[in-house]
Formats: structure tokens, sequence, C-alpha cells
């Protein structure tokens, strides 16, 4: 039952954000064509493209995030980076994708819902690194405040077990934790106090 639940938010976020990104972009088309044309210039359109960009990024960020995975694709290397850089441009929290291979889009799934946890931690940003350890992976980050809420990491171990109260903002940790469940994946979390690391 948990897995059919599971397979239907995937199918959600993919639904919400396939509908959205069509709308978006062409918004962006116009304001594209309003520039050409010389029609309108100044700080308006600039906040105004910079609005439909960040929109971009969230939602091909979200579409994999919260989106359904299929099983035998794959995500370019290139591709990720490419959404994570566009995700977290302006951020305080800097991001590296350290693997050189293509992954699964199922793991790169897994892995995007991994960095919102990390953000969620890093309430002053920092630097966070995603790498491949032998056969495994993990995620590091460094930064100088760490907001660690022990209940909702817990929840990337023991997917099964009870969670806190979740709201919008924290509804990834549970996410992660179901879809490294769904994948026959182990995550295990280690804190010093001003570091961070998830493997599996």
């Amino acid at each position: 039952m948990i897995r059919h639940q599971t397979r239907l938010n995937d199918l959600l976020g993919s639904r919400i954000c396939h509908d959205l990104i069509s709308p978006i972009g062409a918004i962006g088309n116009g304001i594209e064509l309003l520039a050409m044309s010389g029609a309108t210039t100044g700080a308006e359109m600039e906040l105004i493209s910079e609005s439909v960009e960040n929109a971009n990024a969230r939602i091909r960020y979200f579409r994999i995030a919260f989106g359904a995975a299929g099983s035998g694709q794959d995500i370019a290397r290139s591709e990720a980076v490419a959404v994570l850089s566009e995700m977290f441009r302006d951020s305080r929290m800097h991001v590296a994708w350290l693997p050189e291979t293509d992954l699964p889009r199922s793991r790169v799934k897994l892995n995007f819902l991994l960095f919102l946890c990390f953000e969620s931690a890093l309430p002053r940003g920092g630097a966070v690194s995603l790498s491949s350890v032998g056969d495994g992976t993990a995620i590091y980050a460094e930064a100088d405040m760490l907001r660690f809420d022990e209940n909702l990491w817990a929840l990337l171990a023991d997917a099964g077990r009870q969670s806190p109260p979740l709201a919008p903002a924290t509804v990834h940790f549970a996410l992660a934790g179901l879809c490294a469940q769904d994948l026959g994946l182990t995550l295990s979390v280690e804190r010093s106090q001003n570091s961070l690391r998830v493997r599996y």
C-alpha cells in the first residue's frame, strides 16, 4: 500500500510539473520577444525575466525530485549538473556533483531529494558535494551552522517509523526515505558540529 501511495505521489509530481512547464516557458518566450522588439526595458523586465528563470529551474529540479522515475531511464551527468546549477545558482548553498558517469533517473531523484534535506539543514548556506565512494555514494556538507532535526533525519534511515508532523517545507525527508527504501538502499547519517554526511 505504501509503495502504491509513493507511486501515486510521484505521478502527481510529474503531472503538476508537466502542466506548469509549458505556460512558464511560454512566458519566457514572450519576454524574449518583448526584449528583442525593445518594447520595454528596465528593472521591471529584469525582475520578470529573473522570476521566470527561477521558476523554470525549480520546475526542472522538482520534476526529477518529486516526479516518477521509470526503470531503465538514465539522466546524463551534464543534465544533472545543469539542473543543479540552475536550481542553486542564487543560493548560499554551493553544490558540487563529482561523479563523471550518467546515473539511473531513480538515483538522481534520490540525490535531488537529499540535496533538499541538506538545504534545510544549512540555513546560512555551505558547501555540499556528492561523490562516488567505492560502490556507494556519499553526500558531504560543511557549514558554519547546522540546523539538525533528529526526528526528520531519522526518516532517511527508517522510512517506516512514525514521522513527526511534516510541513510542506520538510516533506522531502519522508520522500527521500521512501525513495531509498524502494531502491533497496540503506541511508546512514553522520554529523559533527560543522559537517553532515549521508551515505548509501
